[in-house]
């Protein structure tokens, strides 16, 4: 992140997405692409020097377009998503051209580069660029900046079915498409209307998108929802709708089909992860919220219970690739 290429890095990608910042919380730049002139594996993304628009030259990215820029203090920190000034090793007013963007947190950096502005969309597509190929930090192929835009701060967008009624969230059913077939779930929002809003949230934003069944006990429970098994990384967005919830513990007996809440010990660390119950756990009862029940797919619920198993753990991955909300 200093003029000089950072050291250990293992990515580069042909690969583009989309990227988008604030600035001094008025303006929106994104980037489409991004040519990377040097790169940390999980740490941080580097670009913006003159020098990269010339492939002869990568012997010199890194360390073009500074010298131009003083640096400007501020309580910023460099936490995943912020983004900030190059700059000369040794020489703090020698910021330019030049940025990088921190995919993990950087506590180090603190106070010593001026964090300027934040990612707001399209973290996920910087920590991919972190984490592919490249060589002494050099992706090994171009990711080139095809465009900046800059527009206005979008409008805060409503968080979905915030407001909604229980009787309209009485009307959605989920669809859950997986690797085996799909599964219908009937939602309980007389029973437990905060579970049913942050399933819908989460179903609606595609959180679930790319989870895993990754514990399956037969006669017990099919567990699915759990972020570490996601494919991807989620979005700002999609992070911001994860949260605990308190319990809502109703007499709903845990018999098979029945959907409920995976927790911790804590009763209040409910947040993504469900299961769905594959025979009569009262010793499940008044101790995870029941929030649904299975309407159809049971003979796709009974695949994923016979699925060959290491421990707990489907020896073959059984994914579940979306979810659909649909209307009754």
């Amino acid at each position: 992140m200093k003029g000089k290429r950072a050291k250990n890095a293992c990515g580069s990608a042909k690969a583009c997405g989309f990227l988008g910042f604030r600035q001094l919380d008025r303006v929106r730049c994104d980037l489409d692409g991004l040519f990377k002139d040097g790169i940390r594996c999980l740490g941080i993304i580097q670009c913006g020097d003159p020098l990269s628009k010339d492939p002869t030259q990568s012997a010199k990215y890194g360390t073009g377009g500074l010298g131009r820029l003083r640096f400007e203090a501020n309580a910023e920190k460099h936490t995943r998503g912020a983004v900030s000034a190059v700059q000369v090793p040794g020489n703090r007013d020698s910021a330019g051209n030049q940025f990088f963007v921190v995919v993990t947190d950087q506590p180090a950096l603190d106070g010593q580069y001026t964090v300027f502005a934040r990612v707001v969309d399209g973290i996920n597509v910087a920590q991919k660029i972190s984490t592919t190929p490249a060589t002494n930090s050099v992706p090994a192929a171009r990711v080139e900046i095809r465009k900046v835009s800059i527009r206005d701060k979008p409008a805060t967008e409503p968080e979905p079915f915030v407001s909604t009624s229980v009787e309209e969230l009485s009307s959605y059913r989920a669809v859950l498409t997986t690797t085996l077939g799909d599964i219908t779930i009937e939602l309980f929002p007389d029973r437990a209307a905060n579970h049913v809003r942050q399933f819908l949230r989460l179903a609606s934003s595609g959180v679930y998108d790319g989870t895993s069944f990754h514990r399956v006990v037969k006669g017990f429970v099919a567990q699915t929802g759990h972020l570490p098994t996601r494919r991807e990384p989620l979005s700002e967005r999609q992070q911001s709708y994860v949260r605990m919830l308190q319990p809502e513990f109703n007499p709903t007996p845990h018999e098979r089909g029945i959907v409920s809440m995976a927790r911790l010990d804590d009763p209040a660390s409910a947040s993504s992860s469900f299961f769905i119950v594959l025979g009569r756990s009262p010793a499940l009862d008044n101790q995870y919220t029941v929030f649904g029940r299975v309407t159809a797919g049971m003979d796709v619920l009974e695949k994923i219970e016979n699925a060959p198993l290491n421990g707990e753990a489907p020896v073959t991955r059984i994914e579940l690739t979306g979810v659909r909300l649909v209307r009754q």
